[in-house]
């Protein structure tokens, strides 16, 4: 039992991580980013400032387990709004298909990800 605790510590950490790294990026690129948006999102760069905040906190809170829950949660709301406000109109209207697929596909195994992660969660609270 020791050692599953253990590979599930792992495996939080090495997803929080990329989250990080992710929200860093979206101070350091900012130009990159604003390119990436397409009509949908409001706000421009501040949308851009503010999901950025968002997962540098989110992966905070996943490492040190403090509001864990509402942390994968608001990744899960933050992941699917991607999908649907950047990668999927990016597919349509022909943008790069490989590296947008690609992307398309990372977000949809880490929302999986997420709601995993707090629903292992929400069960350890009953």
């Amino acid at each position: 039992m020791h050692n599953m605790k253990n590979l599930s510590a792992i495996g939080r950490i090495l997803f929080a991580i990329p989250f990080f790294i992710f929200g860093i990026n979206h101070f350091l690129m900012m130009d990159y980013y604003v390119g990436m948006l397409t009509s949908f999102i409001p706000l421009g760069p501040y949308t851009i400032i503010l999901t950025g905040v968002v997962m540098i906190i989110a992966s905070i809170s996943i490492i040190t387990r403090k509001y864990i829950v509402q942390a994968t949660l608001a990744l899960a709301t933050l992941l699917l709004l991607f999908i649907v406000t950047i990668h999927i109109p990016h597919l349509l209207n022909g943008s790069d298909r490989t590296v947008t697929l690609i992307a398309f596909l990372k977000d949809i195994s880490l929302l999986g990800g997420s709601l995993m992660i707090a629903g292992m969660n929400i069960e350890n609270k009953k």
